[in-house]
Parts: structure tokens; sequence; C-alpha cells
């Protein structure tokens, strides 16, 4: 009898604890997609990490440590920028590190994970981020660092198990709420305060043209009437100044800004590529969904196994205690960022402390109006002048064909596009390490090579190599000659360089480049 009363759901046991107050299966979802962000990133750094800070790199870690050295010492250096390469930067211990670390995140991604294996791979994120230089300058990897730290106390210290027996410490969930309430609060703000186009709902008409690096649907947006960008810039508001700010009411209310948040790093992600910051960013977002949500959407066996591991549910003094710990530290910590929040003078995407532990957060302050690209170029002619035959290299991100459909990269990040984007809008001097990767591109140095998609000088090196700069536009759907983009060229961003430039080679051994 009691079997087929318990059949016919007219008893439950004790163990089936109100799934609204419980997140066995928000920690198993943040942690699997955590791994997934932490494999790409590692990913990006055993393809690039070696042409760009490798011993005969564009910016050679060994260079940047010996600086440090010499200005505030080794033991300084390690404190404010602590990383493992302080100890060995080969080439081959680069290497291993990003491979290990590509190998642990795809096991948390597919379901295993324990707080050593998540703070290993916290601190061998950390150590590319320290001493990765302008290469690891984005807001998203302080921000990885930042989520990876919190979600290291979401796991019980030793058990691997999708579904342990400890419970996900609420105050690690909160914390993560306060981790996103903050990422899109301080984007918002900051287009507040830094652009007029954003106050005045103009911004669209111009982001999807001068993005670091446009999609495959970059050019529809960027077309769409007028009145329907200006609806996207407040739904951009909604969803970072208005929608954080419900991350701590009840359900209803959370559950709905964690829909709206999510929605917009979508709709983001499908417009451009900014490398893994989306997705990155949904995972503090799904701090704001419980069980109950989530058993409507997921499977039903996965759902069981959560019921499951609750049931059996062990409580873990240690694991409260540490998440109270943390929770104060990251409340002392988060003085700074808040401060920063209300100033007029908000800066975006700093760290507060040597550890990234709490940080401040921002996005796009400013919209370009008009798009600048640099082109690397060679030629093989004995002439330098406009009148030689100047092929351009191919990036794997950035337009330089007209013809050519912008790729869909994100979530995958290139870091040498990413800051060939930035340096368009710079000078030459400012983006130093250029010189050095125009001197390689003389000598078709293999390495750097593979930073581009196409180099048109296999066969020899180049005998002259520059940078052009153009200005870049969307051509309208639908043209005659089937265009993506149209340009115009503004002049040399890098001047003509040859293998005999002896103000080149001097500049070069000045730097360390050459050996």
């Amino acid at each position: 009898m009691m079997e087929t009363a318990y059949n016919r759901g007219l008893i439950s046991f004790p163990s089936a604890v109100n799934s609204t107050q419980s997140y066995w299966l928000t920690r198993f979802v943040i942690l699997r997609l955590l791994g997934i962000i932490y494999a790409i990133a590692f990913l990006a750094a055993i393809n690039q990490i070696i042409p760009l800070i490798g011993e005969e790199g564009l910016l050679p870690i060994g260079n940047a440590i010996e600086m440090i050295r010499k200005v505030i010492g080794a033991t300084e250096g390690f404190i404010r920028l602590p990383s493992v390469f302080w100890f060995n930067h080969s080439d081959s211990m680069m290497l291993f590190i990003a491979w290990l670390g590509f190998i642990l995140s795809c096991m948390v991604a597919a379901g295993y994970a324990n707080a050593i294996l998540l703070f290993v791979l916290w601190v061998l994120y950390m150590s590319f981020v320290h001493l990765g230089q302008d290469w690891y300058s984005y807001g998203w990897e302080i921000q990885l660092l930042e989520t990876g730290f919190l979600c290291i106390f979401l796991c019980p210290l030793i058990n691997m198990r999708p579904f342990p027996k400890q419970a996900p410490p609420l105050q690690i969930i909160i914390l993560l709420r306060w981790l996103i309430c903050r990422i899109m609060l301080g984007s918002g703000l900051i287009k507040i305060r830094g652009d007029e186009i954003w106050r005045n709902g103009t911004a669209l008409y111009y982001h999807f043209e001068t993005q670091p690096m446009p999609g495959p649907l970059s050019r529809w947006f960027h077309f769409l009437p007028h009145p329907i960008l200006k609806i996207g810039v407040w739904f951009n508001f909604l969803a970072e100044l208005i929608a954080p700010l419900f991350a701590f009411w009840p359900r209803i209310a959370r559950h709905i800004a964690g829909v709206i948040m999510i929605l917009f790093q979508l709709n983001i992600f499908v417009s451009g590529n900014l490398s893994f910051l989306n997705w990155l960013t949904i995972i503090p977002a799904l701090a704001c969904f419980d069980d109950g949500f989530w058993s409507k959407i997921l499977p039903r066996k996965l759902v069981e196994k959560a019921k499951a591991a609750q049931a059996g549910c062990e409580p873990s003094k240690p694991m409260k205690t540490t998440a109270w710990i943390v929770t104060v530290v990251v409340i002392f910590l988060s003085v700074g960022p808040v401060i920063n929040l209300f100033s007029s003078r908000q800066v975006m995407n700093t760290s507060f402390d040597p550890l990234d532990l709490v940080n401040t957060y921002g996005a796009f302050g400013t919209v370009g109006q008009e798009r600048y690209n640099v082109v690397f170029e060679g030629t093989w002619d004995n002439d330098s002048t406009d009148k030689a035959n100047w092929q351009a290299y191919i990036y794997k991100g950035l337009p330089v064909e007209l013809n050519k459909r912008p790729p869909q990269i994100a979530p995958y990040h290139l870091r040498f596009d990413w800051q060939m984007w930035f340096a368009s809008m710079s000078t030459a001097d400012q983006y130093a390490w250029t010189y050095n990767l125009a001197w390689k591109l003389l000598h078709n140095d293999a390495s750097a090579v593979s930073l581009f998609a196409k180099n048109p000088f296999k066969a020899k090196p180049p005998k002259y190599v520059r940078a052009v700069l153009y200005k870049y536009a969307f051509a309208k759907p639908g043209n005659a000659q089937q265009l993506w983009w149209t340009r115009e060229r503004i002049g040399l961003w890098l001047p003509v360089l040859s293998v005999n430039n002896q103000q080149l080679i001097k500049y070069l051994n000045s730097e360390g480049w050459l050996k």
C-alpha cells in the first residue's frame, strides 16, 4: 500500500526539499560553462602564445620579466604579478601550461570538478594574464579570473562528481549575483557618462560597423532601420542599468532579470565577435536561477540526479565556513570597485588587488563613428613606391578583402587581430611591437606569419614591407559588385621597411628584439 501511495504521488519523502531554494542544477550548469570558457581560453594560448610572447615572439615574456626585475625587483614583481612563469618561461613551459589548462578545462566541461582542480585552473590562467602584456590586457581576462575564483568555492575540496553530496553554498551564489550586477552596471554607467551618442540613442547607428571584429550578421544589424536601432540602445540600458538591480530580489523578479541579461548577451554574440566575453558574462547571470527554474528546461534524467544528490546531502562545515570567509573578503575588496562605479571619473576593466579577486568592468564607453584598419603589405619588386605590386597579408578576423564576408570567430579569441584594431586608432610608435612584426615578415618568420590567415609570400620573403591605414565601411547589401566592404586609403601607418634599414635594426636591438 505504501508503495502504491508513493507511485501515485500521495506521499513524498522529506528529502524533497523545495527546489526554489536549492542550486544543485545551477552549480552544474555554471561549472560546465566555465569549463568550456576556460578550454577556449587555453586553446587560444596553445595556438597563439608562442608568436605573441614566446622567446622569439612579438613581445617576449623574458624581456618583460627582465624589465620588471630591474625596476622593482623579482620579489616585488612576483607579489604584484603572480605567475608560474617567474620560475620558468621557456616556450616549452608555456605550451605545457596551456595544454595542462586545456585538458583540465575539458574535465570540468565534461562534469568533473572540485575545488583543487578549479584552483589549479585559476592559477594557470592567472599566469598568462599577469605576464601576457598587451595580449592579455582585455577586461574579460580579469573577469574570467574573478569568475573562476568564486567558482572554486562552489565545489567540495576533493569530490569531483557532477552532483556531490555537498550543496553549493548560497553565499557563493549570491557573490556571483554581485559579480553580474557590477559587470552590467559598470558597462551601463560608463556608456551614460562616456559618449553623447549613447545618451541620445544613436550609438548603434555606428557600433556594428566600427566594433573590433564584425561577424557574419553585423552588416544586417548595421542597416536595420534607425528606430529599431534606437530601441536596441534602450534595451541595452534595460539590461545593464535596470535588470542587474533585480538580481537580489525574490525569485520571479530575479528570473526575469536573469533572462533579460542573458538575452542581451546572446544578442551581442550574434551581432559581433567579442571573444568569449558574452558567454563568460552569462555565467554569473545563471546564478539568478534556482533548481525550480532549471527543472523545467533541463533533461529529466539530469533533474533526477540532482534530486538524488539533494536527498543524500551531507552538510559540510568547512565549505560553509570557507564560503563565509570568501564573502567577507569580497565585501572588503568591493569598496574600491563600488566607489569607482559612482565616480564621475569611472574607469573600465581595472583590478584593485594583485589576484584580480574583485574588479571593475565596462565596455564601449565610447563608440567610434568611423572604422579604421591597418593592413600590412609586402612586395617582391625593387620599387618601394605606390607603383609597386603590393600584396596584403590577410587577417584571420579583421577585414582586408572587400568581397569577404566577416567570419564567425567568437567565442574564440584572436589576440593579434584585436590589438591591430586598437592600433588602427593610434600610431605605430604607440604599438612598437609592429616594427618587430614587420622585421619578422621581412624574414618570413613562420611563427609571426601564423598570426595571419594568408601569407602572399610563401615562396620567398618580400623585399619591402609597409602598413597602410584605410577607412572601411559596410557596402550596402545587394550591391552589383557583391562587396561586403568599401574602403578609402588614408595613408601609410608604418613606413616602407627592408632588411637593410639600419634605423630599424638599431631600434630592434635597443628593444632587445634582435639576438
